[in-house]
């Protein structure tokens, strides 16, 4: 197996995703967008939303715990967003 496709090898930035799970009028999600968007716009990772209102699956799965974070689809953090935290998941430092 190649090096590169080893569990746990670093994947560039611009290659992650992150997207956050949140609702209209949500405050804590506004904050989460504002983190994501920062750390996201300096390392070029793609940002996505999904509103849990629109989507019955996640709003059953996640609406104790918004605004969530995923990284490339896996739960990265929720109810706040921690910067440095947010940036070594995209780094993988």
């Amino acid at each position: 197996m190649s090096p590169l496709l080893r569990r746990g090898a670093r994947k560039d930035p611009a290659d992650r995703t992150v997207t956050l799970i949140g609702k209209p009028g949500c405050h804590l999600c506004d904050d989460a967008r504002a983190v994501i968007e920062k750390v996201a716009g300096e390392l070029g990772s793609r940002v996505e939303e999904r509103d849990i209102t629109q989507d019955e699956e996640l709003y059953r799965k996640y609406w104790e715990q918004i605004p969530v974070v995923l990284v490339d689809g896996e739960q990265h953090d929720f109810w706040r967003v921690d910067e440095q935290r947010l940036r070594t998941a995209l780094t993988g430092g």
